[in-house]
């Protein structure tokens, strides 16, 4: 399996893998409060849209860092994860409070984020890295019964790890007869799989993020020499080939989302002493000129519901902090909706049924702990 070059996400590591204590999953599930929490404050932005209300941030569940972890919740399900070193995932009926899955991951095997989750089928990727037999196995769940298929051979079989997904649909990187890098797009209720592009070996295809009418990804050429090319594409949902989006300068884009024919996405060099942090712009649509976003975190751009989501990073005193802003077309300027305390980090975000979901890690407490966030984005 491959990799592409990666920022040092070091939010993820510092909150999805702190403990290789096991935990019991049994039938925990999220406590949920409607009060408004005090970490996450809004900062107006003077959007020329009128009907940018910024939204209200509700607390989903706390828990101690090296506790469970929500994946997702989905309208009758709720996903979790347990911070052992397999990452054992619980779907929880969220009526009946009855434990529906709980995967634990096969010896030298560990789950992989996200969980793709409609109202009957759940999809869970387990991969193991280390060893001379690397491999990657996809199951999908039946709610209603709790029984797992093993997908290989139901659908092209799944050569990256990074998954992209919005509710029941989901892309993945395969690779074809052909040992070519192609992006499969496929709906969980059917497993019909479609190909979107492909990339001749020994270029692939990464990053795919999913929005209401498109998929985005990543294309690269000529890895690991110094011809190497990164470029961004997008194809719409309905149909038709992928395009790539104008790069502000050629060959380092890393990551974007698409939404109504504009995308925003990041520029960062495969070489640059800091791949943590990238410069963001945004394009309207194809062919209208790209705008500077500045300079956000590396692969957090994120598509959900009505808007595009990404973080953003500040140091003040040697303290770091975290922000989430959101743009969508229409709007002259970004919207600031999450401005982190200093001490805290934030883990990539999530969408499902146009909510967005965030975890904070509070790290600069004693003892510490992790709280899930979310807000609408319609």
């Amino acid at each position: 399996m491959r990799r592409a070059p990666v920022a040092a996400v070091a939010v993820l590591l510092l909150v999805a893998g702190c403990s290789s204590t096991p935990q019991d999953t049994g039938t925990s599930t999220p406590t949920t409060s409607s009060t408004r929490p005090s970490t996450p404050t809004t900062t107006p932005s003077a959007p020329t849209d009128p009907g940018t209300a910024l939204p209200v941030w509700t607390r989903m569940m706390r828990q101690p860092v090296d506790g469970l972890h929500l994946v997702t919740q989905q309208r009758k399900y709720v996903v979790t994860r347990a911070s052992d070193e397999a990452g054992t995932t619980t779907i929880t009926d969220r009526t009946s409070k009855k434990v529906v899955v709980r995967h634990v991951p096969p010896a030298g095997f560990v789950a992989q984020s996200p969980v793709v989750i409609d109202d009957r089928w759940a999809l869970i990727e387990d991969i193991r890295s280390e060893g001379a037999d690397p491999q990657i196995r996809v199951y999908r769940y039946d709610l209603t019964t709790g029984r797992a298929t093993d997908l290989a051979g139901r659908l092209p079989t799944v050569s990256e790890p990074e998954i992209g997904a919005l509710d029941g649909t989901f892309a993945y990187s395969s690779t074809d007869a052909r040992n070519r890098s192609c992006l499969i797009v496929a709906e969980l209720s059917t497993l019909k799989p479609r190909t979107v592009a492909c990339v001749a070996n020994p270029g692939y295809v990464a990053d795919p993020v999913m929005s209401v009418d498109s998929v985005t990804f990543s294309e690269i050429t000529a890895p690991e020499t110094a011809g190497r090319c990164k470029r961004v594409l997008t194809a719409s949902l309905s149909g038709g080939p992928a395009r790539p989006v104008p790069a502000a300068t050629k060959c380092i884009q890393w990551s974007g989302a698409s939404l109504r024919g504009a995308t925003v996405w990041s520029e960062v060099g495969a070489t640059d002493p800091d791949q943590y942090q990238s410069k963001a712009y945004v394009r309207e649509s194809a062919d209208s000129p790209a705008r500077p976003l500045g300079v956000i975190v590396t692969d957090t751009i994120l598509a959900c519901g009505h808007w595009i989501f990404w973080q953003t990073r500040t140091v003040a005193g040697g303290n770091e902090a975290y922000q989430i802003n959101r743009w969508r077309p229409g709007l002259e300027q970004p919207q600031r909706i999450y401005n982190g305390k200093p001490g805290t980090a934030l883990t990539p975000l999530t969408c499902q049924d146009d909510t967005v979901y965030v975890e904070a890690a509070q790290l600069a407490t004693a003892p510490t702990y992790t709280e899930t966030f979310s807000a609408p984005a319609t």
